[in-house]
């Protein structure tokens, strides 16, 4: 669970670790997600320090740093923006997923889930039906629900066979 996260357009994703302390710093070093950067978070990964603390050249490979000095914060260096893989990317959409599920906002009658899924949406619109051609929710695929290192199901259409 990083200490931020934010999407910017196009699923672009920034992560921000707080430290306040080296040694916090080099505990953080130890972590799996780590030790193994393609299982992270975050299109841009940044460390947000008090000023002085860290040098750029102790942070991750592709990592950015930020530095707090009073109520302002300084850009030291930048990350990359390329750092999220795929499975990255599964983990981030998990996150939103049990975010979602643990809000216990209520839109009458629906669960938030409910209200956000495009389907009901159009369900509402088209007088209670489903459009034409849409799978039953119970049948729609969801690959970013299995586990990260499963690889993703490849479906063949009977055209193809």
């Amino acid at each position: 669970m990083p200490d931020a996260i934010g999407w910017k357009r196009a699923c672009h994703s920034v992560v921000v670790e707080c430290k306040i302390s080296r040694a916090d710093f080099f505990a953080d070093q130890e972590k799996p997600f780590r030790q193994k950067p393609e299982l992270g978070l975050g299109c841009e990964r940044f460390y947000l320090t008090p000023a002085g603390l860290l040098h750029p050249e102790e942070l991750p490979r592709g990592w950015g740093l930020l530095e707090s000095a009073g109520r302002t914060v300084h850009v030291i260096r930048r990350s990359a923006r390329n750092l999220r893989t795929v499975i990255g990317f599964r983990h981030e959409m998990n996150l939103l997923l049990a975010s979602l599920r643990r809000v216990e906002v209520r839109i009458e009658p629906q669960t938030i889930t409910d209200f956000l899924k495009w389907k009901n949406r159009m369900a509402e619109y088209n007088g209670g039906t489903s459009p034409h051609g849409l799978l039953p929710e119970q049948q729609e695929p969801n690959d970013f629900l299995q586990e990260a290192c499963e690889p993703p199901v490849t479906r063949i259409k009977a055209a193809d066979v």
